[in-house]
């Protein structure tokens, strides 16, 4: 409860002193405003963000990492200009009742109150005509919040905790979620190359991770396809390097593939023994499409020999509406580990949101094995694999403001459906439940 209590303080005072003191803090979203007239083309470069790898492309492109979202995407932050830099800086946190079985049918579920949250700080500025340089400082406060290893989460797996696999809770992230820095070079109005380098960092693998897109911003909950698609978004080493031809991206890592240990506040040993590529394109201010493929090396720590080969493909959708902005993500993502099956996931989330109220739902459809549900393999089989489908849907209303900080209720209901083999432990069809403060920077 001390943790608790000294991190929603760290943030109130922090984004409080920093809405109240700071005079060139603006609300700004990621669409790029007409830089057709002189006159704006000059206020533009004075007085906004371009894209964090190009001089050339909107603030609104950009994802996790290295990776693209739609010019059209919305994106609230405080942003602060001095001595030729640019800041910006954003949050999400959510003080929380978690009941992952509240109707009591299996023996897995868990309940608790939790605080999932995160913050982000990011700066840049022009070297010479041609050239950008960017960091990122990305630190998560789950390891200060959570219990026992992570937060409730019926079907989640993925990484471990006292030398035990962490199952039915999604294990915190790392105080250091990202610190990285990039180097980009413009080529022409229609190219750049540029350099990513992360310790942590995200390699060129998957979509935008979950903690960044903006269909998913309202669901406290990681997606249980989370170790399918975007896991590698806390990755201590990176190297990543780029080349963008109009919509056109392509660009491939070298990486770590171990997971974080359950030491949350160290830096891990880097390994770069794991690579991946990816190719984005975006058709039109709405859109963002990739596809990637990457070899990543014995990510768990409990099950040394075995290697990943993950492939995954995405599209992600955003327009603006009167008074908001819709945003949907469609993705697939595939494990396959050699001599076992394929394990495939399909994720589609969305989120409305108009003045003050967010309506959100997410769908999921995951293959989950024997081992990575921690099952009895006598009972089980060794290679067994369960489908598991959720479906959430959830409210969110804006109740007042500190400063340009949003304080905002809501809840949320999941429906689970799993391999009916499941029903003993989990109980047939159980539902989470949850209600949440939430506070964002709009």
């Amino acid at each position: 409860m001390r943790y608790l209590i000294c991190v929603i303080v760290f943030i109130f005072g922090l984004l409080r002193v920093h809405a109240q003191h700071d005079s060139m803090d603006m609300k700004m979203n990621r669409r790029a405003p007409d830089t057709s007239m002189p006159e704006m083309k000059d206020m533009n470069h004075h007085m906004s963000m371009s894209h964090v790898y190009s001089l050339n492309l909107p603030m609104g492109r950009n994802g996790s990492g290295t990776s693209w979202l739609p010019d059209a995407s919305p994106m609230y932050a405080y942003m602060k200009h001095k001595h030729g830099w640019m800041f910006m800086l954003h949050e999400n946190l959510f003080v929380r009742y978690n009941d992952q079985d509240f109707t009591h049918k299996g023996s897995r579920g868990d309940n608790e109150f939790d605080v999932p949250a995160w913050l982000m700080l990011m700066g840049q500025r022009q070297v010479g005509k041609n050239g950008l340089f960017h960091f990122s400082a990305m630190f998560s406060f789950d390891a200060f919040t959570s219990q026992s290893g992570g937060f409730p989460l019926l079907f989640q797996t993925g990484e471990s905790y006292k030398g035990k696999p962490i199952v039915d809770r999604q294990h915190p992230h790392d105080l250091f979620s990202e610190l990285s820095v990039s180097y980009s070079q413009a080529l022409s109005d229609k190219a750049d190359v540029f350099v990513y380098v992360g310790y942590p960092g995200e390699p060129a693998l998957g979509p935008v991770a979950f903690m960044h897109r903006p269909s998913a911003l309202a669901d406290p909950d990681v997606p249980i396809s989370h170790h399918w698609v975007d896991a590698t978004h806390v990755t201590f080493g990176v190297a990543t390097v780029g080349f963008r031809y109009a919509n056109w991206k392509i660009e491939g890592s070298s990486f770590t593939g171990r997971e974080p240990d359950e030491n949350r506040y160290n830096f891990d040993k880097p390994r770069f023994d794991s690579w991946s590529g990816r190719l984005s394109f975006n058709p039109s201010e709405n859109w963002a499409l990739q596809v990637s493929h990457g070899f990543i090396k014995s990510p768990e720590a409990l099950h040394p020999d075995e290697d990943i080969n993950r492939t995954t493909a995405s599209a992600t959708y955003s327009r603006p509406v009167s008074n908001g902005t819709f945003d949907a993500t469609a993705l697939w993502g595939m494990n396959k580990i050699r001599d076992q099956k394929a394990a495939n996931a399909f994720l589609l989330e969305g989120s409305w949101k108009k003045n003050k109220v967010i309506l959100y739902s997410r769908y999921e459809w995951v293959q989950k094995s024997t081992e990575e549900l921690a099952l009895d393999e006598n009972i089980y089989g060794q290679n067994s694999v369960y489908p598991i489908n959720t479906l959430t849907a959830g409210l969110s209303y804006d109740l007042f403001k500190i400063g340009q900080l949003n304080i905002a209720g809501g809840g949320q209901l999941t429906f689970y459906h799993a391999d009916e083999r499941l029903d003993k432990l989990y109980g047939k069809n159980p539902m989470a439940f949850e209600v949440y403060l939430r506070l964002y920077h709009q």
